[in-house]
């Protein structure tokens, strides 16, 4: 499988989760590389390009060496991978032992295969100002599969009141969708925080916190 690079290394590291209802929790992250969509605002636009090739045995060593009993699988775009995601999986400890969630921009429906194993979806549709063609960015076909997944969270990444129209039309079960500030800095979180949370309380949804750029600002592979 291919491996975003950091620092001239593959990308697995030990931290906590940052977004989502998991948010807090200790967990090893891996990082695959290539991505279909490239959003202006991306944080990570370090893991488009090829990265690193590694083994899946060598991968599952890694996260394993970390002694910590939940991977969250990010990009880029994992389900670009998922071939190599399933024998990956296959190698590590079964469910009751080991929380698998993976991060998803919802535009490639998973195999039934990968679907199976994974504990959670943390879902992701880009929006207008992402950058991205709305045909390239929003699938609503595969974000109903996903909807009827019960275990299959929606994240937004939200500039202004506007984009909640656009959310809600895609009829997305509203007890599980999350609304987030676009920010890759702490100034920027803090300035947009309020906002977002004032169209939160207007509709109903929750609000995410980002609190890996409040720990670290936008530092990488923490």
């Amino acid at each position: 499988m291919n491996i975003a690079r950091l620092n001239s290394a593959p990308e697995i590291f030990r931290s906590i989760q940052g977004e989502g209802t998991r948010m807090g929790a200790p967990s090893v992250f891996l990082r695959l590389a290539g991505c279909n969509l490239h959003c202006s605002w991306c944080d990570t636009k370090h893991s488009w390009p090829r990265g690193v090739d590694c083994a899946e045995e060598e991968v599952a060593r890694l996260i394993l060496s970390h002694n910590c009993p939940a991977l969250v699988v990010t990009g880029g775009e994992p389900l670009l991978q998922q071939a190599a995601l399933v024998r990956l999986l296959a190698l590590l400890p079964p469910r009751e032992q080991f929380f698998i969630e993976v991060e998803t921009n919802g535009t490639l429906p998973p195999c039934p295969d990968l679907a199976q194993r994974v504990d959670q979806w943390n879902v992701s549709p880009k929006l207008a100002h992402s950058g991205n063609a709305a045909q390239a960015a929003i699938r609503p076909e595969v974000l109903a599969r996903f909807a009827a997944m019960p275990n299959a969270w929606f994240k937004f990444v939200v500039t202004a009141e506007a984009d909640w129209d656009a959310i809600e039309a895609l009829q997305l079960p509203r007890e599980r969708i999350i609304l987030m500030p676009c920010a890759a800095t702490r100034a920027e979180l803090q300035a947009a925080q309020p906002a977002v949370a004032e169209i939160c309380a207007r509709h109903g949804v929750l609000l995410g916190r980002r609190l890996q750029i409040e720990l670290w600002d936008d530092r990488k592979g923490v």
